[in-house]
Protein backbone atom coordinates (compact mmCIF):
# COMPACT_ATOMS: atom_id res chain seq x y z
CA UNK A 1 0.00 0.00 0.00
CA UNK A 2 1.11 3.65 -1.20
CA UNK A 3 2.25 6.13 1.76
CA UNK A 4 1.25 9.02 -0.83
CA UNK A 5 -2.27 7.13 -1.58
CA UNK A 6 -2.92 5.04 1.22
CA UNK A 7 -6.53 5.02 1.92
CA UNK A 8 -8.44 1.78 1.78
CA UNK A 9 -8.77 -0.31 -2.29
CA UNK A 10 -13.00 0.63 -2.08
CA UNK A 11 -14.78 3.38 -3.39
CA UNK A 12 -15.02 6.48 -1.12
CA UNK A 13 -18.52 6.86 -0.12
CA UNK A 14 -20.81 9.28 -2.06
CA UNK A 15 -21.30 12.40 0.51
CA UNK A 16 -21.23 10.11 4.04
CA UNK A 17 -23.06 11.57 6.70
CA UNK A 18 -19.86 11.15 9.13
CA UNK A 19 -17.26 13.26 9.94
CA UNK A 20 -13.55 12.65 10.88
CA UNK A 21 -12.88 14.95 14.30
CA UNK A 22 -8.78 15.73 14.94
CA UNK A 23 -8.12 16.79 18.63
CA UNK A 24 -4.82 17.32 19.70
CA UNK A 25 -3.67 17.11 23.43
CA UNK A 26 -3.54 20.17 25.31
CA UNK A 27 -0.35 21.69 26.85
CA UNK A 28 2.35 20.15 28.17
CA UNK A 29 5.33 22.06 29.38
CA UNK A 30 7.71 19.91 26.69
CA UNK A 31 5.18 21.48 23.73
CA UNK A 32 5.18 24.60 25.55
CA UNK A 33 8.64 25.33 25.34
CA UNK A 34 9.08 23.75 21.66
CA UNK A 35 10.77 20.16 22.78
CA UNK A 36 10.06 17.78 20.45
CA UNK A 37 7.78 15.36 21.75
CA UNK A 38 7.42 11.83 20.88
CA UNK A 39 7.35 8.68 22.94
CA UNK A 40 8.09 10.45 26.35
CA UNK A 41 5.10 10.31 28.52
CA UNK A 42 4.75 13.73 30.02
CA UNK A 43 1.36 14.80 31.32
CA UNK A 44 -0.44 18.23 30.22
CA UNK A 45 -0.11 21.41 32.21
CA UNK A 46 -2.94 23.09 34.75
CA UNK A 47 -3.03 25.14 31.19
CA UNK A 48 -3.36 22.07 29.39
CA UNK A 49 -6.05 20.19 31.21
CA UNK A 50 -8.38 23.95 30.61
CA UNK A 51 -7.56 23.44 26.53
CA UNK A 52 -8.67 19.90 26.71
CA UNK A 53 -12.10 20.80 28.61
CA UNK A 54 -12.64 23.81 25.99
CA UNK A 55 -12.12 20.74 23.55
CA UNK A 56 -14.66 18.79 25.04
CA UNK A 57 -17.17 21.74 24.42
CA UNK A 58 -16.40 21.70 20.98
CA UNK A 59 -17.20 18.14 20.29
CA UNK A 60 -19.73 17.41 22.47
CA UNK A 61 -22.52 18.08 19.55
CA UNK A 62 -21.15 15.30 17.48
CA UNK A 63 -22.51 11.56 17.59
CA UNK A 64 -19.43 9.35 17.89
CA UNK A 65 -19.62 5.81 16.57
CA UNK A 66 -16.16 5.29 17.13
CA UNK A 67 -13.31 7.32 19.35
CA UNK A 68 -9.76 6.62 19.48
CA UNK A 69 -7.29 7.96 21.39
CA UNK A 70 -2.79 7.27 21.98
CA UNK A 71 -1.93 5.64 24.66
CA UNK A 72 -0.08 8.56 26.63
CA UNK A 73 -0.84 10.36 29.24
CA UNK A 74 -1.43 13.75 27.49
CA UNK A 75 -3.52 12.43 24.96
CA UNK A 76 -5.36 9.89 27.25
CA UNK A 77 -6.26 12.55 29.45
CA UNK A 78 -7.30 15.01 27.30
CA UNK A 79 -9.88 12.23 26.20
CA UNK A 80 -10.95 12.31 29.64
CA UNK A 81 -11.90 15.93 30.22
CA UNK A 82 -13.05 16.36 26.97
CA UNK A 83 -15.51 13.68 27.84
CA UNK A 84 -14.46 11.52 25.44
CA UNK A 85 -15.25 8.06 26.21
CA UNK A 86 -12.07 6.78 23.98
CA UNK A 87 -10.19 3.07 23.25
CA UNK A 88 -6.42 3.23 23.24
CA UNK A 89 -4.97 2.66 19.82
CA UNK A 90 -1.16 2.16 19.60
CA UNK A 91 -1.12 3.27 16.21
CA UNK A 92 -1.75 6.60 17.18
CA UNK A 93 1.27 7.56 19.06
CA UNK A 94 3.68 10.72 18.38
CA UNK A 95 6.36 10.40 16.02
CA UNK A 96 9.13 8.62 17.17
CA UNK A 97 11.99 11.28 17.02
CA UNK A 98 14.82 8.97 18.16
CA UNK A 99 17.89 11.10 19.36
CA UNK A 100 15.97 14.51 18.36
CA UNK A 101 13.46 13.25 21.43
CA UNK A 102 13.43 16.58 24.01
CA UNK A 103 15.15 18.77 21.75
CA UNK A 104 13.81 22.26 20.21
CA UNK A 105 14.36 23.06 16.88
CA UNK A 106 16.81 25.79 17.26
CA UNK A 107 19.07 23.49 19.43
CA UNK A 108 19.46 21.13 16.58
CA UNK A 109 19.35 23.96 14.14
CA UNK A 110 22.58 25.02 15.80
CA UNK A 111 24.33 21.72 16.15
CA UNK A 112 23.98 20.54 12.37
CA UNK A 113 24.87 24.19 10.67
CA UNK A 114 21.35 23.83 8.55
CA UNK A 115 17.28 25.09 9.07
CA UNK A 116 16.67 21.21 9.69
CA UNK A 117 12.83 20.35 10.02
CA UNK A 118 11.77 16.81 10.58
CA UNK A 119 9.49 16.67 7.70
CA UNK A 120 12.59 17.45 5.61
CA UNK A 121 15.43 15.97 7.13
CA UNK A 122 14.33 13.28 9.23
CA UNK A 123 15.36 12.46 12.79
CA UNK A 124 18.43 10.03 13.82
CA UNK A 125 18.67 7.03 16.06
CA UNK A 126 18.94 7.46 20.11
CA UNK A 127 17.35 6.06 22.50
CA UNK A 128 14.74 4.69 20.47
CA UNK A 129 15.15 4.07 16.58
CA UNK A 130 12.87 7.00 15.38
CA UNK A 131 10.75 6.96 12.31
CA UNK A 132 10.70 8.46 9.04
CA UNK A 133 7.69 10.36 7.49
CA UNK A 134 6.77 7.47 5.55
CA UNK A 135 6.67 5.20 8.73
CA UNK A 136 4.55 7.36 10.41
CA UNK A 137 2.32 7.80 7.35
CA UNK A 138 1.93 4.17 6.79
CA UNK A 139 0.63 4.35 10.67
CA UNK A 140 -1.48 7.27 10.00
CA UNK A 141 -3.10 4.82 6.92
CA UNK A 142 -3.74 2.02 9.22
CA UNK A 143 -5.80 4.03 11.25
CA UNK A 144 -7.87 5.70 8.48
CA UNK A 145 -8.58 1.84 7.35
CA UNK A 146 -10.08 1.00 10.30
CA UNK A 147 -11.65 4.89 10.43
CA UNK A 148 -13.30 5.29 7.17
CA UNK A 149 -15.84 2.38 7.39
CA UNK A 150 -16.98 3.84 10.86
CA UNK A 151 -17.59 7.06 9.25
CA UNK A 152 -20.28 5.49 7.57
CA UNK A 153 -22.14 5.36 10.69
CA UNK A 154 -21.66 7.87 12.54
CA UNK A 155 -18.74 10.23 13.98
CA UNK A 156 -15.30 9.17 14.42
CA UNK A 157 -12.54 11.01 16.75
CA UNK A 158 -8.67 10.68 17.03
CA UNK A 159 -7.29 12.04 19.86
CA UNK A 160 -3.75 12.29 19.50
CA UNK A 161 -0.38 14.43 18.46
CA UNK A 162 0.37 17.24 16.40
CA UNK A 163 2.76 15.96 13.82
CA UNK A 164 0.98 12.42 13.97
CA UNK A 165 -2.41 14.24 13.07
CA UNK A 166 -1.10 16.80 10.72
CA UNK A 167 0.17 13.72 8.87
CA UNK A 168 -2.91 11.80 9.26
CA UNK A 169 -4.53 14.55 7.37
CA UNK A 170 -2.23 14.63 4.42
CA UNK A 171 -2.82 10.81 4.31
CA UNK A 172 -6.63 11.60 4.27
CA UNK A 173 -6.24 14.00 1.47
CA UNK A 174 -4.22 12.44 -0.71
CA UNK A 175 -1.05 14.21 -0.56
CA UNK A 176 2.52 13.17 0.06
CA UNK A 177 3.22 13.07 3.43
CA UNK A 178 5.32 15.62 3.99
CA UNK A 179 1.90 18.05 2.85
CA UNK A 180 1.84 18.19 6.97
CA UNK A 181 4.77 19.91 6.91
CA UNK A 182 2.43 22.69 5.67
CA UNK A 183 -0.46 22.72 8.00
CA UNK A 184 -0.47 23.28 11.85
CA UNK A 185 -2.21 22.17 14.65
CA UNK A 186 -2.10 24.20 18.18
CA UNK A 187 -2.45 22.46 21.15
CA UNK A 188 -6.02 21.59 22.37
CA UNK A 189 -7.39 22.73 19.15
CA UNK A 190 -10.46 20.47 17.09
CA UNK A 191 -10.50 19.97 13.64
CA UNK A 192 -12.77 18.50 10.96
CA UNK A 193 -12.25 16.27 8.34
CA UNK A 194 -15.00 14.94 5.81
CA UNK A 195 -15.67 14.33 2.51
CA UNK A 196 -17.17 16.83 0.24
CA UNK A 197 -18.47 16.72 -3.36
CA UNK A 198 -16.82 12.91 -2.76
CA UNK A 199 -13.91 14.32 -2.47
CA UNK A 200 -12.10 13.89 1.22
CA UNK A 201 -12.15 17.35 2.20
CA UNK A 202 -10.80 19.88 5.26
CA UNK A 203 -14.31 21.76 7.41
CA UNK A 204 -12.70 23.73 9.72
CA UNK A 205 -9.19 23.61 10.96
CA UNK A 206 -7.76 24.56 14.54
CA UNK A 207 -10.39 25.71 15.85
CA UNK A 208 -9.62 26.58 19.77
CA UNK A 209 -10.68 28.77 22.33
CA UNK A 210 -8.07 31.49 21.71
CA UNK A 211 -8.47 31.01 17.63
CA UNK A 212 -11.58 32.22 15.33
CA UNK A 213 -13.51 29.66 14.00
CA UNK A 214 -12.63 28.83 10.12
CA UNK A 215 -15.82 28.77 8.13
CA UNK A 216 -16.91 25.71 6.45
CA UNK A 217 -18.26 25.44 2.94
CA UNK A 218 -21.91 23.41 2.94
Amino acid sequence: MSTTDPLPDRPAPDNPSGKLILVRHGETEWSKSGKHTGLTDVPLTARGEDLARGAGSLVDCYDFSLVLTSPLQRARRTAELAGLDAEVDPLLVEWDYGGYEGRTTREIRRELGYNWSAFTHGVIRGETPGETVEEVAGRASRVLTRVLPAMETGDVALVAHGHFLRILTAVYLRMAPRFGAQITLDAGSVSVLSFYREQPAILSWNYGAELPMVPSES
